[in-house]
This record gives structure tokens, sequence and C-alpha cells, in this order.
């Protein structure tokens, strides 16, 4: 993975498999069958204008199933809020968060959204800063319009130690209203660590649970899934004992907290570099996926399953590319089904859609949609979001209008 320092750079190449040979500051033939039982539409094509361009990070969806998102533009990125109307969705950008958000929005205490951005804050790790987190809530007053601008803060600002350049991470809050994620730089290593966010009288603390050492992992971009004990799981790109990421537990223990790596990537079948976080099932099975290796080289979708005091890792299937598979976090229905996008597999090399279907002992793989760098977008790096009634929910980073270099992305929706 390479992560680039201006837009330029991201639109004609987002990941690079030579990243492994250093890390820029900043900012991935499909085998089965293809669905045609579903809609594909574009629900909105960016202009480059004031509704921003090249969305990263997926979408989040509200009880009243309205949708939330980010654009990425290096400078000054936006969030966006989508509601239906009369059939038709309508976007309006809630306010300017920054430069180059690339995780989602998630809801938090007091109905308001967080997020994170790579750069920015007043921390000396960089010019650009050490990375923020930053919230929006909706405006005090009552609005009348469809278009309603949100109150914009920034929540926390990084400064190395306890924290820099979180990737696409996005927030996770605890009972208690307490927040924790990671940096893909910070700590006393350099490697990344994992955060922890308190509030007192209105007041943001934050602390470095575990700072990564290389050996244990290196560069985690995704944020951490919690588990009803408090513990934290997540993935790290990079470290471990084949240098190809981990998966690791960070297990809440008296005062302080323990890592255990879980799982350590060979660069063989079993995938290498996985970028989303991980998520449980109802059994408490972890399920997540590798951007890259593999046996059809397109990265892969894995489940670890405690058993005996440890976990079991299964791939449970390989996808086909060149290395530029799942770069966000995978999605699961209440039958168990996996839900994820690619960044540049696919029938056309743009990325696609899939579900991994369980049945018979296995699992089948059915591609949704395969991108084509047309109208429909190119290049998805955020994962795939449901609503109550399973139409599924995302973006392309690229594609769509000519407007930018590359075409300024899409938000897509997909219907049973």
């Amino acid at each position: 993975m390479k992560i680039f320092t201006n837009r330029d750079e991201a639109t004609s190449l987002f990941f690079s498999r030579a990243g492994k040979l250093g890390l820029l500051l900043l900012c991935v033939l499909i085998a089965g069958v293809s669905a045609h039982a579903q809609t594909f539409s574009v629900i909105h094509a960016f202009s480059g204008g004031g509704d921003g361009f090249n969305p990263s990070a997926g979408v989040t969806i509200d009880a009243g199933g309205n949708l939330y998102g980010t654009t990425t533009e290096f400078d000054l990125g936006t969030a966006f809020q989508m509601k239906r109307r009369d059939g038709v969705w309508i976007l309006s950008t809630m306010n300017n968060v920054g430069p180059a958000p690339q995780a989602r929005l998630v809801f938090g205490p007091g109905g308001a959204l967080y997020s994170t951005v790579q750069t920015g804050g007043q921390g000396n790790c960089t010019e650009f800063g050490c990375g923020l987190v930053y919230s929006l809530r909706p405006p005090g007053t009552f609005c009348r319009t469809v278009s309603c601008r949100w109150d914009y803060s920034n929540t926390f600002e990084f400064d190395g130690a306890n924290g820099n350049q979180p990737g696409f991470v996005d927030p996770t809050f605890d009972s208690a209203g307490n927040m924790y994620g990671t940096t893909s730089q910070g700590g006393i290593y350099s490697s990344g660590n994992i955060f922890q966010l308190t509030r007192a009288n209105g007041i943001w603390t934050g602390t470095s649970l575990y700072d990564f050492n290389t050996a244990d992992g290196s560069y985690p971009y995704s944020g951490v899934t919690l588990d009803a004990q408090g513990n934290a799981y997540g993935t790290t790109w990079l470290g471990g004992l084949y240098n190809d990421g981990t998966v690791y537990q960070l297990v809440h223990s008296g005062s302080g907290w323990t890592l255990n790596t879980l799982y350590t990537f060979q660069n063989s079948a079993d995938g290498e570099n996985p970028v989303g976080q991980v998520v449980f099932d109802q059994a408490g099975n972890l399920y997540g996926a590798t951007q890259a290796g593999g046996a059809g080289g397109g990265g892969t979708v894995f489940e670890l399953s405690p058993s005996g005091g440890g976990w079991n890792f299964t791939v449970l299937y390989s996808l086909v590319g060149q290395n530029d598979g799942p770069v966000g976090s995978v999605t699961l229905d209440a039958a168990g089904n996996i839900y994820g996008t690619t960044y540049a597999d696919g029938a056309y090399g743009y990325g696609n859609v899939f579900k991994l279907t369980r049945g018979n002992g296995g699992w089948t793989y059915t591609s949704l949609h395969d991108f084509t760098d047309g109208s429909d977008g190119a290049n998805p790096v955020g994962g795939v979001t449901l609503d109550a009634s399973g139409n599924m929910y995302g973006t392309a980073y690229q594609g769509g209008p000519t407007h930018c270099p590359q075409g300024c992305g899409v938000v897509w929706e997909i219907t049973p």
C-alpha cells in the first residue's frame, strides 16, 4: 500500500505494492457467478464542486434511512448527508471536515457524528500535523431546508506519542461513551498504536493503550471492534513474523492492556496486508479480508474461530486479481452472509461488490456488480452498508462524471 500526499498521485494509483519499500505520508477475472437479480444504481455522482469528490469511506445509515459520508479531496474534505425525497436521493454538504478524510462517519454520544482525518491539527509529526478526530452536530435551531449546515468541531488532535495519522479508522464507542481507534504511525516506536479517548466536562483526553513495535504488527489502518468484555480486535497492515500483517486482540485486564496476536499472515494462500476492521458474528467468530495475496492473488476473506483458548484461522474465499482486493471492512447480514468490495479486482479491473453465501458446508461467491470506470464509478475503497430491507449502499472513489481527471466518484445503491 502507498499513502499519497496529493490527489493526483492518489487518483493515478491509490494503492501500490511498492509501498512496502517505504510508506509515504497520507494518503487495491472474477471467479464466480455474476448476479443479475439485484439492481445497481448510482444515487449521486460527485461533480468536484461544492459536493466534493473522490469518496474513500463507505456510508453510514441512520434509523430514518438517511445516508452520511465524506469526500477525500486533499486540501479540504467534506461531510455529506443524503435524504430520499419522493423516490429521489438528494445530497447536501453538512460541512468541511479537514484534509483527506478517509474514515466513515459514526454516531456517538449525544447524537453527534464522529470520524478521523489522516492529517491536520497542531501536532508536529509533519508539516501537515498528526491527524485528528472531529465531530459534527445537527444545527441547534430548526432547519426548514433540505440542506442544513452541521456544527463542526475538533474533538481531539494527536501529538505523535498518543497517535499519528489515523488511516481508514472509524471510531468505536463502548457503553460508557469512551472512543477507541488506531493510528498508523503513532506511539513510542512510530509503528502505529491503539488509542482511547475519554471525556470529562466536555473535554476529550487521549491515551495510547498499546504501541506496536513491528514484531507484533505495524501500520494499523483499520479501527477496532469491541467484544462484550471490552476487549479490542483489529488488524495491522504490516508487521508480525512475516511482515505481512496480523490480526490482534487487546485484552483489558485490571488497569492495563495486553496484546495477543491471533494470527500473522504469511504471504501465501492465507493472504497478506489486511486493511479493514474485523467483525463478529453472533457465535463470536471474527471475519475480515486481506488486500493482497491468496491463491487467486486478489486478497482473501477469512474467519477466525475461538477454540480451546486459541483461534483457528480459515480462508473462506480467495479473490482473483492483482493484489488490489478489499480495502474496506466486510459486512455480515442477519443470515451470516458476507458482503464486501474490492478496489481493483472484478471483471474489468476497476473493483466490484461481492457476496459470500454460506451453504452446504462451504461458501458460494457472487459478484453483485463489476465497476466499469464509466458512469457507474470505479475503485471502491469503503465497504458495504446494509439497511433493514437488505438494500446495499457504498461509494466508488473514482469514475462517474469526468469533471475530475479520472472521475469524481459516486454513491451507489444495490436493491434486491
